[in-house]
């Protein structure tokens, strides 16, 4: 509503009550009459945060989720400009996220708030996560504009945060209800259930349960060299249950006090790649973990707020396989027990200051000959500040670390310390127009894992951190009725990145060693643009696209072969676009995920190059409202091409295949 316009409102509506107000007392002067103002609803979307912070930021939320048509995580991810998910396909398949080409150990991933961790290979498999009981995923690359967060959120090259749904009790509903049903091709069957409760105005309780079984038993048709090969994927099933349990308590308005525990069971064939005239595959990989995390928040005045956490995760995996030289089981378990706590205090003037100081003890237990059986500790503080007003926002940060390790038998690493400095501003240039610049820098490394430093004689307890240097320059611009659009959200984003001593594995006299002998040096570019178009009250239309360059090289040695070569699993050109129409009736979605060619080894040679693809989705649905009760049914077709191609060397994906899903809340 324009600002003129609401001040006129109330001035007229103030003037009419102290004139009906006049007129009664000169009338009767011993009469009060009281008249009420009814309250009065200003609309108007909220400016979104892509647009306004210093450092790319890029959300969705469960309504897109629910028009994508799919249950998994991963397939929500790929719409995000500047990443690289590495599938090994199938349903089972593990999946892990890269931001812009500096591989996966770099890449947070928080599940409500909290860090999710493996300490053992630093890689997150996000397909442990489901779509059902998401409200929102969002990642950030750089410095956040959120101060208020954990000193181990800061420390990374970017963040992939997944939040859960929350109910709104504020409308007296105390009983929520979400029933959801997946089932489709390959034997996919997967039924998930979800309650929440308000047992009073401060406590309510919730719970989802989530089952997945699949065959995987899929067939594909690859290239190999110069023959074809054809057949049917196997030992790529997985059988799956995952559970939730959550407990809030608000002792005040001020105050929060959340648990969660959570426990996942899975049991999945390793496909394993396809080689010519063989393909056979007997691994098989056994999941288990458990953990639960207690959070508190306090508003404790107007301009200070804390809030804390504390993890204890267990998780641990089993790995069998059937091979020629006879069966081998191997064994691993990992621990964590984690802390943190927070404070915030916003000034008059627009300055806000945060403090997080974090701890976390790590161990690692494995059945293989010779292990060390290393344990960790980690100590992180964090200083942040921001600066605030309508036209300028200037986020700063300073990290520093200390990693101490211990082992039962060989060398334990040296201790580590270092200071990280981030900062980022955003700024918007005209005072009339939407447009704002924004440039972010943040230097941060990454600890080598235990499987780095630990594992068998390749690991290398001398190893340094991998260190990034992250240079961002954008522009972004978020307007309403603008041309013939309702709104249209447009950022772009060119930045320099440089990892040192990155972590490789290189041959020694007898054996591979793990070594830092690498130097990575991005050069990319990302595009996003968000449009929507209402034509009548029956008929939204909406348009999202994502376009990615990246020129990610290998500049270790200039008299190497490998110098200035793509490094491995980095398309230079990716991106995906996503079609909406929303009518009464029915809702239809395109998208489509497309890469150009990537290399499966740091030499850039025919024998390593893997064909780019465009991964083609459509899918319909439709909802019903039945009293207090909504059903949605949706139907997607995904890969519409019917290709097989591959995310990994010689790993062919599924071809066309379909999925049908029910979801019913209450």
């Amino acid at each position: 509503m324009d600002n003129q316009f609401f001040k006129g409102l109330v001035l007229a509506c103030s003037i009419f009550f102290n004139a009906n107000y006049s007129v009664s007392y000169s009338q009767k002067a011993d009469t009060v009459r009281i008249y009420e103002l009814q309250s009065i609803e200003v609309k108007g979307k909220k400016t979104p945060s892509n647009v306004l912070s210093g450092s790319p930021i890029q959300k969705i939320d469960i309504s897109q989720l629910e028009n994508l048509g799919s249950n998994q995580i991963s397939d929500a991810v790929k719409r995000f400009s500047g990443i690289t998910v590495k599938d090994y396909g199938g349903i089972g398949g593990l999946k892990t996220v890269s931001i812009r080409s500096m591989g996966a150990e770099h890449t947070a991933v928080s599940y409500d708030g909290i860090a999710v961790s493996d300490c053992q290979s630093g890689q997150i498999d996000i397909s442990r996560f489901s779509l059902d009981n998401i409200s929102e995923i969002t990642l950030n690359i750089g410095q956040s504009d959120n101060i208020f967060q954990s000193a181990k959120m800061i420390a990374s090259a970017g963040a992939l945060n997944i939040d859960t749904y929350n109910p709104d009790y504020t409308n007296q509903k105390r009983a929520f209800l979400k029933a959801n049903l997946h089932t489709g091709s390959f034997g996919l069957i997967n039924p998930s259930l979800g309650v929440d409760y308000a047992l009073s105005e401060k406590t309510s309780f919730g719970g989802n349960l989530n089952y997945l079984k699949a065959d995987g038993f899929y067939p594909f048709k690859i290239n190999i060299g110069q023959k074809e090969i054809e057949g049917k994927r196997i030992n790529s099933d997985i059988e799956s249950l995952r559970g939730e349990l959550n407990f809030i308590y608000k002792p005040s308005q001020k105050q929060r006090v959340k648990l969660k525990t959570y426990y996942y069971n899975s049991e999945r064939g390793l496909p394993g790649v396809i080689i010519v005239d063989n393909s056979y595959s007997a691994e098989r990989l056994f999941d288990k973990n458990f953990f639960a995390q207690l959070q508190y928040e306090n508003n404790i005045s107007k301009n200070f707020k804390i809030k804390g956490a504390a993890k204890w995760n267990y998780s641990s995996n089993k790995d069998y396989n059937d091979q020629s030289s006879g069966i081998t089981v191997d064994r691993f378990r990992q621990r964590e027990s984690y802390a943190t706590i927070s404070g915030m205090y916003d000034f008059l003037n627009g300055l806000s200051l945060s403090l997080s100081q974090d701890f976390s003890y790590n161990d690692l237990f494995t059945t293989i000959r010779n292990c060390q059986f290393p344990e960790r500790y980690t100590v992180l503080s964090a200083l942040s500040c921001q600066y605030k007003n309508n036209r300028l926002t200037v986020t700063g940060s300073l990290l520093n670390t200390f990693i101490t390790e211990n082992v039962k038998s060989g060398e334990k690493a040296d201790d580590r310390k270092k200071l990280s400095p981030a900062l980022s501003l955003s700024y918007r240039v005209f005072e009339e127009i939407p447009l704002r610049i924004r440039l972010s820098y943040k230097d941060i490394f990454r600890t080598p894992t235990f499987n780095d430093m630990y594992y068998l004689l390749i690991g290398n307890s001398g190893l340094k951190p991998e260190k990034t240097k992250q240079i961002n320059l954008g522009l972004t611009y978020g307007n309403e009725n603008i041309f013939f659009l309702n709104s249209l959200i447009a950022t772009i984003d060119i930045y320099y990145n440089r990892v040192d001593d990155k972590i490789i594995a290189l041959p020694t006299m007898f054996i591979w060693k793990m070594m830092n002998a690498d130097k990575v040096e991005t050069l990319g570019a990302d595009i996003n643009i968000n449009a929507e178009k209402r034509i009548s009250k029956h008929l939204n239309l909406s348009l999202a696209s994502a376009y990615s360059y990246i020129k990610a090289e290998n500049i270790s040695d200039r008299n190497s072969k490998l110098w200035r070569n793509q490094i491995p699993y980095t398309p230079k050109h990716s991106g995906n676009t996503a079609f909406n129409i929303e009518t009464e009736w029915i809702t239809f979605n395109y998208n489509v995920n497309y890469s150009s060619i990537r290399y499966s080894l740091p030499q850039n040679d025919r024998d390593c190059r893997i064909d780019g693809y465009a991964d083609q989705n459509i899918s319909l649905s439709k909802k019903f409202s039945i009293g207090k009760s909504k059903l949605n049914i949706a139907a997607q077709i995904a890969n519409i091409g019917g290709k097989n191609f591959e995310i990994i060397k010689n790993y062919p994906m599924a071809g066309r295949n379909f999925k049908i899903s029910l979801n019913y809340t209450y």
